[in-house]
């Protein structure tokens, strides 16, 4: 029985505990939650036990918009009603309670490491919300701590499991649509634009919480996609901007509650990968007026057609619905792999990917190797944008391209 204490009981962990409640139904009983930390206790209280605790947070977006973080609330008690769960306030005094043996850290980014090297120092397994860390250095100190230590490192990037992104990826190594040669991706604008404090978390927005603005934030999301899909990255030529330096309570400057902006809130970007394909990235939280996106996208261009808005468009002017062809002609250890006992939820394929490691001494698909090199694509975005040239990945995972990030590990005392 792997024993798992959550440090972090914001909005996003709904998402998780449905991902669980799917596995816990399919039959695995491997697993119970027995902890819940937060640094106010009411808050890790709202989701232990239907029926008690104070009330679930409204939400910051539509149910509709399909976004994790506006997922039902949720509570342990629907799925492991037998199972007593602690409440913490300390995540120090959870990692030393003797009631679990892997941790899930949903919390700030800033805290991901402090948590990260505590729990692994401690020999308890883990799995970490992306983006991996507050800089690379802090990212490669978990990594390397884990490697260590022998113990399993996950990062949750939700991204890899979607149906579009697998059916894309297999799509391009079949060479449905030739060698691949473009890539877009982005848009402009959305629910937390122009002058919107990100789902109503005011850390997102400064440098020494969280890293980056969306460059990081949405960033990683952006370039897994992109190692993913397109292939391993060699170089990024980036543009970032703050183009609103103050930012408020739904967007509303009478509420009186805002925040100053010292991070990005928008980025341009090429990216080189190391089989010669480009991807362009744009992404901005402004955009005054109206939101723009990419018709169909992200949109992929070979040498014998394309993929976008979910279909295969080929030169010959055939047109195929990418899952389908994807779901005929995959075979059966393909899909199974993808989706494991027809699983679909990405949390609940994450969540088993990673329990499954645990007990089988594997690497996990999305392990904390692949979380740095995500974090250092997302930041070489930055650290190109403040030098002015073109940087290789290789120099932003290595250290040796780190100007924007060295304020971050001198504040938080992270060495070599």
């Amino acid at each position: 029985m792997i024993r798992i204490g959550i440090v972090g009981c914001g909005r996003i962990l709904n998402a998780h505990l449905h991902g669980y409640r799917k596995l816990r139904e399919a039959g695995y009983d491997n697993f119970r939650i027995t902890a819940l930390c937060a640094r106010n206790s009411d808050d890790a209280l709202m989701f232990r036990t239907r029926g008690e605790g104070p009330p679930p947070r409204p939400s910051v977006l539509p149910p509709e918009s399909g976004d994790p973080l506006a997922a039902p609330h949720i509570y342990l008690s629907d799925f492991q009603p037998d199972t007593d769960v602690a409440i913490f306030t300390d995540y120090r005094e959870m990692i030393a309670s003797g009631l679990i043996d892997a941790v899930n850290d949903f919390t700030t980014l800033s805290m991901h490491h402090q948590i990260g090297v505590a729990a692994l120092d401690a020999g308890q397994h883990l799995l970490v919300q992306k983006p991996l860390a507050i800089s690379v250095r802090a990212g490669r100190l978990m990594v390397e701590r884990a490697q260590a230590k022998g113990l399993t490192l996950s990062l949750f990037e939700n991204v890899r499991q979607m149906k579009q992104v697998r059916a894309a990826a297999w799509a391009i190594r079949q060479g449905i649509i030739g060698d691949l040669q473009i890539a877009l991706f982005g848009g402009i604008g959305g629910p937390w634009s122009p002058q919107t404090i990100v789902a109503e978390t005011p850390w997102r927005h400064r440098k020494l919480e969280a890293g980056g603005g969306g460059a990081i934030d949405i960033g990683v999301h952006v370039m897994h996609w992109v190692r993913y899909v397109c292939g391993e990255i060699a170089a990024i030529s980036g543009t970032v901007r703050t183009l609103e330096p103050t930012r408020y309570l739904h967007g509303d400057t009478s509420t009186g509650v805002s925040v100053d902006v010292n991070v990005d809130d928008t980025y341009f970007a090429t990216v080189t990968c190391e089989n010669g394909a480009l991807a362009q990235l744009i992404f901005s939280w402004g955009g005054h007026g109206e939101a723009t996106a990419f018709p169909g996208g992200p949109i992929f261009y070979g040498s014998k057609g394309c993929i976008k808005g979910g279909r295969v468009i080929l030169d010959d002017g055939n047109r195929h619905d990418l899952e389908v062809i994807f779901r005929a002609q995959a075979d059966v250890e393909t899909l199974n792999s993808f989706f494991p006992h027809g699983f679909d939820d990405a949390f609940a394929i994450q969540q088993l990917d990673w329990l499954n490691a645990i007990e089988r001494g594997s690497t996990p698909e999305t392990d904390g190797m692949e979380g740095l090199h995500d974090l250092a694509a997302a930041f070489a975005m930055i650290e190109s944008s403040h030098l002015g040239r073109t940087v290789m990945l290789a120099e932003v995972l290595s250290g040796a391209v780190d100007g924007y990030q060295r304020e971050i590990d001198e504040f938080y005392g992270i060495g070599d």
